[in-house]
């Protein structure tokens, strides 16, 4: 995310959303065409009873043929008022399928380097509440004003047709309303509406991780002090919420005071052009009436600048996101490669300022099972995650098959590895699909077949719905042995040549760690295996034993 104090302005982030529009152009124009017509039906409704009224003595065909033009105005109007917003909204909806779909692939791009300091819930809240922000600028802000900058130059027009001051004036009051005052309003707001989108998708954050730590909170008794937090967070929101209700209601009361003026203001200025016989009592009266019935297009977009601060930092928020530079760039394009063996060469790491590997070198034969052991934060897991490109290590290189991870197709280097962490995330889906992750469209005979390699096909077919059994959000409704062995079961699945298994027997118990192992021994005949655990009957399969502490091999 950007700094604060690097934060785009707000008229660079506008333009920036406008450019998204450029595939819906012509249906973006078709909507302003719609907008401006409907709007000048409505202020031609109000000048044509004014003509009604001068010309109330001219017959009876005169007022039946007025009364029919306005009918026909006003059904007009309604008609083009749907087009309008029909055009918008749909722009709007399609856009932000666009903009969702841009997102996920940045993420993509950017998981998990980048990610991994990142709140989840600050995450969330910019995938769903700001990008459904973004809905307000597209069918409510864009078109606007391009429909009230058109409107009020027909009118302006229109009024200096009637009097050339009559035409400055009006063209003043638009600009007073239409510009100044939201420009005004906007630059007050833009700071509390970064801020509130901020603090919204923090307090975000510490929901999600006191619903994931509710246990933990009600062993210690620390749901008080959780509250306290929650609510002194909740209290600081409303408290900006109502700071940004003050700006719009000074606002609206500025811009009704203003529309009241500029009002008054033309029936003064034709009154003392019709004292000098400069224009005539049918032009005083229309354009007084003009005057009056012509600010809606200004004062929609005037009223914007109450939700734009909120909507631009969204759109800041989203941008920041979608022009964040990955930390590992993806490959593509390069010559396949087949899995001849693995190795790092004096590699050093380091996570920001902490030191993880140093001039670190190991190598990993084909068809051979390596071991490696080590204290918590000696390096063994980030050894892994380099060997998947995860990261990419400061200085030295890792090898596939004698060649540079960092050139390697990233689809091709995924195909290669199966990849086994210590907590195996679950999706909130049937067991079969959870296992099916390792290979999409996989039949339910390889899922099976996967499933008894990892010792825990007997445990699903004994659950009522056997595959078919949701496993809850997080895996909830399973116990951490369960998810591993199902984990296990991906990887299997999958049937890569390189298999990174990281604490792979960690949650289970004697029984299944020895099946597992005996799965890998029979497997290992056509696989690399590298395996890291702290085990010591783990490290009985591997054909070669590593110890790792402080980075290095000892």
């Amino acid at each position: 995310m950007r700094e604060e104090k690097n934060r785009r302005k707000g008229i660079v982030i506008m333009g920036q959303l406008i450019h998204l529009v450029k595939p819906l152009l012509p249906l973006m124009c078709l909507a302003v065409i719609l907008g401006v017509a409907g709007y000048l039906c409505a202020i031609f409704l109000t000048i044509f009873a004014g003509y009604g009224l001068l010309k109330i003595g001219a017959g009876l065909s005169f007022t039946v043929r007025a009364a029919g033009v306005m009918v026909l105005l006003a059904v007009f109007r309604g008609i083009l008022h749907y087009g309008e917003q029909y055009c918008n909204h749909f722009i709007a909806f399609k856009l932000l399928a666009i903009i969702r779909h841009q997102v996920f692939a940045a993420l993509r791009r950017l998981c998990p380097a980048k990610l991994e300091g990142k709140e989840k819930g600050n995450l969330i809240a910019i995938l769903t509440s700001d990008i459904e922000l973004l809905e307000v600028f597209y069918a409510h802000t864009i078109s606007p004003i391009a429909i009230a900058v058109v409107t009020s130059l027909v009118m302006v027009i229109f009024l200096w047709h009637c009097a050339p001051a009559a035409g400055m004036l009006s063209l003043v009051g638009y600009l007073v309303v239409g510009a100044l005052i939201p420009l005004w309003n906007g630059k007050r707001g833009a700071g509390e509406g970064m801020k509130f989108r901020t603090d919204f998708g923090e307090l975000n954050s510490f929901v999600l991780d006191s619903l994931r730590g509710l246990d933990e909170t009600i062993q210690y008794g620390e749901g008080k002090k959780r509250m306290k937090q929650m609510e002194e967070r909740s209290r600081q929101l409303g408290l900006l919420q109502k700071k940004l209700n003050r700006h719009e209601a000074a606002q609206s009361s500025l811009t009704n005071l203003v529309i009241l003026v500029f009002s008054f203001g033309m029936l003064f200025l034709m009154l003392f052009l019709f004292q000098r016989g400069e224009v005539t009592f049918d032009q005083l009266l229309i354009s007084v009436i003009a005057m009056m019935g012509s600010f809606g297009p200004v004062v929609a977009l005037s009223n914007l600048s109450n939700n734009l601060n909120q909507t631009l930092a969204s759109g800041e928020r989203v941008l920041s996101i979608l022009e964040e530079a990955p930390q590992v760039e993806e490959v593509c394009g390069k010559a396949q490669v087949s899995f001849e063996g693995a190795s790092a060469a004096h590699v050093n790491f380091a996570y920001e300022e902490e030191q993880i590997l140093r001039d670190y070198s190991i190598s990993l034969p084909k068809g051979k099972i390596v071991g490696i052991c080590g204290a918590s934060g000696s390096g063994k897991s980030t050894l892994l995650k380099l060997l998947m490109r995860f990261w990419d290590p400061d200085s030295g290189s890792v090898t596939i098959s004698g060649k540079d991870v960092r050139e390697i197709n990233t689809a091709n280097l995924r195909d290669m590895e199966s990849y086994v962490t210590q907590e195996t995330y679950l999706f909130c889906d049937s067991i079969a699909d959870n296992i099916a992750v390792g290979k999409p469209g996989a039949s339910r005979e390889e899922i099976m077949e996967a499933a008894k390699k990892a010792s825990i096909h007997e445990f699903i077919m004994s659950l009522p719905d056997g595959y078919d059994t949701k496993v809850g959000e997080l895996g909830d409704s399973l116990s951490g042995g369960e998810k591993q062995r199902i984990g296990i079961a991906r990887a299997f699945l999958h049937d890569a040549p390189f298999l990174l298994l990281d604490e792979p027997t960690s949650n289970l118990d004697s029984l299944n760690e020895g099946i597992i192992l005996k799965s890998l021994k029979q497997i290992s005949r056509e696989k690399t295996v590298v395996l890291v655990s702290h085990r010591k009957s783990t490290m009985n399969l591997a054909d070669t034993v590593y110890a790792m502490e402080n980075g290095r091999i000892s």
